[in-house]
């Protein structure tokens, strides 16, 4: 490989920019006009704005992506992780189309991405497993004949999913039909796939699993283990390696179950085989993430492996780095620095970041994709950044977390710092003897109250003006990003019109200022995002506390509630983007 485009944005796309350059080779970078201004774009090599502004117009548009890859000279393409990093059909057009994959042969995402397939291969090699359906479930029907053989809880899941999307975990009959539907509408959404399977639910579980790298040549090493078990809505917030409080047994029985997995599927890159561990030591294989994970610099820090260089090893054939598990040195953690209200129950908060202060000092990696000035758009992912801390052992790596939170001051946008630093004070995560916490805990357990943030309006994407100038006798499309419609202002004293209107903020009516005089209650958009779907007609009566509508932003889902009896008047159409407190309805 010589070049590398990187079919990523923010965090991640800066993360394979260095490696590219720790290796030698050049990197490309893509970007949505939300993030013409973002650090990875400057410190690419080369970088191509892409058409559109939502995800499937940008980061998930395969053509666009192959023919800048094209016309940059490209000849390798790196995933990142979330967007088209799992997708079998990605990974195919970019060999079909001549360039290297830095991934997994197609053929094993697409059946390690079938959630069924793989517990097949899981139970082929023996690896531990729960009880689950043979393939995707047709119906609420066959969710419930489940239960009835099975028992509660269980978990509903897309066949096709990752990362906690497309999940719904039932504890009573009442609710299956309900979860069954949405889990189903949320897989559509974002894997474009709706099918679904079930299995027992572990109550209470941890959240354990194991890296692995595999070359062409047959090599499979387990890196070690990691803990994810500190979970919002199934969206990891912190992570650890390797896993504490494991014992032998359990590591090993991890470690050989996720070699086994992988050699029997053929794997090559970087992966992660995921499980659960009940809480009467119960392991059960949960899926294989057929790419790199967010939490890897955890294991970075305690092997001393660059995982995205390996990756690019792997890419341009080449045997791996290390032959066998190595041991760990000492403990990490990661903390994921999410534009999301903790105070508001984690709702996303886009908006622009008038202050990053990023803490340092000995054993703080701060991994990031915004800088101060920089805006997070509601369209793609809530994360801003991930701090992550080393110590000679664990107690000492808590120690330097909570010095690092105290110092890391973000303004502008809410942030999930608070929740951090409140949960480094809980005694079921920071105790010495034992680990209390669970995929649930911040749902079930964790009682600390977290004050609200300061709500501030959402600031509009940057503006980014496009047109056609000629040089050297050749038409050039071109785009001015928002810092260079500022200085360009500042000495022709004027914004072009079409610059001005674009960057124009809608004037939204919030439900702080109250309804219009004469009119019902108002409606609030909880947050800034995407109307996906009304469940409920216009002219229907509805009671407080009734779920009216799902919104979408940052990959997660919001319902629409609302908070009084009534006949109910719909003033935003499906597919409609919003800002936080914009009136969508309102109740007579």
């Amino acid at each position: 490989m010589k070049t590398v485009l990187i079919a990523n944005r923010g965090e991640i796309a800066l993360r394979v920019v260095r490696a590219c350059r720790d290796y030698g080779v050049g990197s490309v970078a893509i970007f949505a006009d939300a993030d013409a201004d973002a650090p990875y774009v400057r410190e690419a090599d080369r970088a191509f704005s892409l058409p559109g502004s939502r995800p499937a117009e940008t980061y998930l548009n395969i053509p666009a992506i192959l023919e800048i890859a094209q016309r940059a000279g490209a000849d390798a393409v790196h995933p990142g992780y979330g967007f088209l990093s799992e997708s079998a059909e990605f990974a195919q057009a970019v060999l079909a189309a001549g360039l290297a994959w830095v991934g997994p042969p197609p053929a094993v995402i697409a059946e390690l991405g079938d959630k069924v397939a793989a517990r097949r291969i899981a139970m082929k090699v023996g690896a531990p497993l729960v009880p689950g359906t043979p393939g995707p479930v047709d119906g609420p029907e066959d969710v419930l004949a489940f239960v009835r053989a099975h028992g509660l809880p269980i978990a509903i899941k897309a066949s096709h999913g990752g990362g906690g999307r497309g999940m719904r975990v039932a504890r009573e009959m009442a609710e299956i039909e309900e979860l069954y539907h949405a889990a189903r509408r949320e897989a559509e959404t974002a894997f474009g796939n709706g099918a679904c399977y079930v299995e027992r639910f572990l109550d209470r579980p941890r959240h354990v699993e194991a890296q692995v790298i595999a070359d062409r040549l047959g090599n499979v090493v387990v890196l070690g283990t990691r803990d994810c078990s500190l979970q919002r809505r199934n969206q990891k917030l912190i992570e650890e390696a390797p896993a504490p409080f494991l014992s032998e047994v359990q590591r090993d029985t991890i470690h050989d179950a996720a070699r086994r997995i992988c050699t029997e599927a053929g794997y090559e890159g970087a992966g992660t085989v995921e499980f659960l561990l009940g809480a009467d030591g119960m392991i059960s294989f949960l899926e294989v993430n057929t790419r790199l994970q967010v939490e890897h610099p955890v294991t970075e820090e305690t092997t001393g492996v660059d995982l995205v260089v390996e990756q690019l090893r792997i890419a341009d054939g080449l045997p791996l780095s290390v032959t066998q598990t190595p041991r760990p040195n000492g403990h990490a953690i990661e903390f994921r620095i999410n534009a999301e209200d903790p105070g508001r129950g984690f709702l996303p908060t886009p908006g622009g970041i008038s202050m990053f202060h990023a803490p340092s000092g000995p054993g703080v990696r701060v991994d990031s994709g915004v800088e101060s000035g920089s805006t997070v758009p509601g369209t793609f992912d809530s994360m801003m950044a991930k701090l992550v801390v080393w110590g000679p052992d664990r107690k000492t790596a808590l120690s330097r977390a909570r010095r690092a939170l105290r110092e890391f001051r973000i303004e502008g946008v809410a942030s999930v710092l608070p929740f951090h630093r409140a949960a480094l004070e809980a005694e079921d995560f920071t105790q010495e003897t034992g680990f209390a916490v669970h995929t649930r805990w911040i749902e079930t357990d964790f009682a600390e109250p977290l004050e609200a943030a300061l709500r501030v309006p959402p600031e509009s994407a940057p503006a980014v003006l496009r047109g056609r100038i000629e040089i050297d006798g050749a038409l050039c499309d071109v785009g001015f990003g928002a810092d260079l419609v500022a200085k360009l202002t500042r000495y022709l004293g004027t914004i072009p019109a079409e610059g001005a209107a674009r960057a124009a903020e809608a004037s939204v009516r919030c439900a702080d200022e109250g309804p219009a005089e004469g009119a019902g209650y108002g409606v609030a958009a909880p947050i800034s995002g995407l109307l996906l779907d009304w469940t409920v007609g216009e002219g229907e009566t509805v009671r407080a506390g009734q779920t009216v509508a799902m919104m979408e932003a940052m990959k997660m889902e919001t319902p629409v509630v609302v908070q009084k009896d009534g006949v109910i008047h719909l003033q935003a159409a499906k597919g409609a983007s919003l800002a936080a407190g914009q009136i969508v309805a309102e109740i007579a």
